[in-house]
């Protein structure tokens, strides 16, 4: 039969050290909540990249007469170009000459049939297809802006969806809204689970800081320690959680090639950088606010 001593030596429980502090805890903790906002933050730009790019596709069509000159279908040209609402951007074609050849030839291709056997002629005109800059995206504007081009003596018509447009308006700032209602509830839920899992790690301390209290040491010195620490482990969870982040945008492209199609490398990176300044802020702030109200607890309230 074994003695207690020994059967003490074979179950032997590791205790705890007083005071220590659960280092990996905490920084999986913040590192899993900084990855669930950039996912959503993610969500975000990529829904901006593809509205934009649905504003700046939309077009409005000029026809011009018929039997115009090339110098008068160049001075037509030369007003569009300098107008205020074409969209202003040098990597794409905002002002395209499509001649009434040319739409034919499209119309056979994607039709299959050859309207100009049977009437002899081509009804299409020559026009030009015009990209509006976002800002003018209002059926107002829209319309004082076909008004506009519809006095020159040259055009025929000016033509554009208005149901696209009002659609696209409508559908962009519902999206807005929503997007803009769930980011802010999880901000304050990312910002209080940090705070929590500090406040909680912070608790196993408690009486570390008032040993300290207790041999003179002053506020200042005591709480500082602890900052510097919570600086290092939002950092370091910021960096983790922007090394996940990343790879998850890698493997989505890899996977979804039309995503890159829609990505903003710019937006992404700031992205990013941003998580590891809320993360180091936001632990921080936390640490701050728990080594103060231990600071204040008496000794039965630490207890």
């Amino acid at each position: 039969m074994l003695s207690l001593p020994s059967m003490a030596g074979e179950f032997k429980v590791r205790k705890k050290k007083l005071g220590s502090y659960p280092f990996l805890s905490v920084v999986l903790s913040i590192t899993l909540a900084l990855f669930v906002i950039g996912v959503f933050g993610l969500l975000v730009i990529y829904s901006e990249e593809l509205a934009r790019i649905v504003r700046e596709n939309v077009r409005i069509q000029v026809y011009l007469k018929n039997q115009l000159d090339e110098k008068d279908i160049k001075a037509v040209e030369k007003q569009l170009a300098t107008s205020s609402f074409i969209l202003k951007d040098s990597t794409k074609k905002n002002l395209v000459f499509v001649s009434k050849e040319e739409a034919a030839k499209k119309f056979i291709h994607d039709t299959g049939e050859d309207f100009q056997k049977f009437l002899g002629e081509n009804p299409l005109r020559d026009a030009f297809l015009v990209t509006i800059d976002p800002q003018f995206h209002d059926k107002q504007k829209m319309d004082q802006i076909r008004k506009d081009l519809e006095k020159n003596n040259h055009i025929f018509q000016v033509y554009y969806e208005e149901n696209l447009i009002d659609s696209v308006n409508k559908n962009v700032g519902k999206i807005g809204l929503v997007l803009l209602g769930i980011a802010s509830l999880l901000m304050v839920i990312v910002v209080l689970l940090i705070n929590n899992t500090l406040r909680l790690a912070l608790f196993s301390q408690r009486f570390l800081i008032r040993s300290m209290q207790l041999v003179g040491a002053k506020r200042n010195f005591i709480q500082w320690p602890f900052i510097l620490r919570a600086l290092l482990h939002g950092c370091l969870s910021g960096l983790l959680a922007s090394a996940l982040l990343w790879t998850l945008v890698t493997l989505g492209h890899r996977r979804i090639e039309e995503l890159q199609l829609i990505e903003n490398q710019e937006r992404i990176f700031i992205l990013l950088a941003s998580l590891t300044a809320l993360g180091i802020f936001v632990a921080a702030i936390s640490t701050w606010r728990a080594v103060q109200k231990y600071l204040r607890l008496s000794l039965d309230e630490l207890y």
